[in-house]
């Protein structure tokens, strides 16, 4: 296999995978040689390379295979200055989609899937915008994504619509937030036009709406809100929503439709692990390469801020984007020595402070279970229990005294919290299936 051929198999992994993907995984590729059957690349990280091993490998096998190569394995080395000289190379109108434009309905040109990196933390969400996006048979209905802020649940959401626009351009899909949904109806009850706007809702394929705890509080609102749901629901019709909290956490809202939007499938997108905001920050390094092939950053920058920014993409995608304007000022690679000064305020404001609030709807997520069971005078066991997890988890995760705990949990007694303390401790060290609970909670709440 020549690199000409290795060239010619890049062509058409790039129509396979999309260019933004290409451009930020397989594009900084080089071709090493291909030896029994083992098809050897160069990467500019050792990061790079398990990605590409774990997300690209059998893309780049098959289109290996019709371009004549006898390959059935794909070893990817780290080789940095060959491949980053390589990728350097390469003229940035190679690599730069088509632009798309910001669209009538206000979807953002940058969301879309191929801009999406997946990682364990949105994986299944992703899977599922995916399927919703295909345009084939659903057998959920609603899609409910929900997250804190800056995880991805809107980049989905206008993920799916854009797909269909290119996919389906004959389907009728509407993308809006609940507050722009409220203030339509608002204004349709002042023009009396409702008829005007129930049938415009009601007449759509898929419909998008994101931040529906904005409708919380807000009957009429709430009340076309659930006529439109149902109608579109009972026509097959496609609906995808979003919120800030699972469908029982947003208060304020009819039980009814609570129950309607849990009817579907309900997905947390959680925080990003170090690994995909590594791979997040790759990703925007490379699109920031094609645009400015100079750009350079020292190594170990992208994994200084993997791990110090960790409660938001949104925070560490504009991380990225800062490094690239400073860069544009200073014109010289950026070492992490400079960091702490260039970004100090985003560096600040990432310290994330894990609350005790926080820590409560974790564990009522994970044990199926209500807020206001946290903070009842229940004793049964299958309240009990969590309720004494999230005592021991508040204790150990945030510097809170047992005072200050009980407090946050109903005003229970300084010495309920240490019993459940203690109580947790010594269950952890007989009971696996407990401390594994422990464990994995713990984790999902340091991100």
């Amino acid at each position: 296999m020549s690199s000409e051929t290795w060239n010619r198999v890049q062509r058409e992994i790039e129509t396979s995978v999309g260019a933004n993907n290409y451009a930020a995984w397989i594009r900084p590729l080089r071709f090493e040689r291909c030896e029994d059957r083992t098809l050897q690349l160069a990467s500019p990280t050792d990061f790079i390379g398990r990605w590409v091993q774990q997300h690209f490998a059998d893309a780049i096998l098959r289109h290996a295979s019709e371009a004549g190569i006898d390959a059935a394995r794909l070893v990817c080395t780290a080789a940095p200055r060959a491949a980053a000289s390589d990728a350097s190379r390469v003229p940035s109108s190679a690599a730069a989609p088509a632009p798309r434009v910001r669209s009538e309905d206000g979807l953002d040109p940058r969301f879309t899937f191929d801009a999406f990196v997946v990682g364990k933390s949105n994986e299944m969400a992703h899977a599922a915008a995916r399927r919703v996006a295909s345009g084939g048979p659903v057998t959920f209905n609603p899609l409910f994504l929900h997250s804190g802020v800056g995880l991805g649940k809107t980049h989905l959401m206008q993920a799916i619509a854009w797909e269909l626009k290119e996919t389906r351009p004959e389907a009728r899909v509407m993308y809006l937030s609940a507050e722009q949904f409220m203030y339509r109806f608002v204004q349709s009850l002042r023009d009396h036009t409702t008829m005007s706007f129930k049938a415009l809702f009601r007449s759509v394929d898929v419909l998008l709406v994101d931040d529906v705890q904005f409708i919380a509080g807000k009957e009429s609102t709430q009340e076309e809100f659930f006529h439109t749901f149902n109608a579109l629901v009972d026509q097959g019709k496609q609906v995808v929503l979003s919120a800030d909290r699972s469908p029982a956490e947003i208060g304020d809202i009819e039980e009814r439709i609570s129950s309607r939007l849990q009817s579907g499938l309900v997905i947390d997108l959680h925080p990003a692990d170090y690994e995909l905001r590594l791979g997040i920050l790759q990703h925007r390094y490379a699109l920031h390469r094609a645009e400015q092939p100079d750009f350079g950053i020292a190594d170990g920058v992208m994994e200084f801020l993997a791990s110090r920014i960790s409660t938001s993409i949104r925070v560490l995608e504009g991380a990225m984007t800062r490094l690239f304007h400073y860069w544009g000022l200073v014109r010289r690679e950026i070492r992490v020595e400079q960091i702490p000064d260039v970004l100090a305020d985003l560096l600040r404001a990432s310290e994330r402070k894990l609350t005790i609030d926080e820590i409560m709807k974790r564990t009522c997520e994970h044990y199926n279970l209500r807020m206001s069971d946290m903070v009842s005078a229940r004793r049964s066991r299958s309240v009990a229990r969590p309720r004494q997890m999230a005592m021991y988890l508040a204790k150990k995760l945030t510097p809170r005294s047992y005072p200050e705990i009980g407090r946050k949990f109903g005003g229970k007694d300084h010495t309920t919290v240490l019993y459940a303390v203690r109580k947790i401790e010594s269950l952890m060290q007989t009971d696996p299936q407990l401390a594994e609970d422990a464990q994995m909670l713990q984790r999902r709440l340091e991100g």
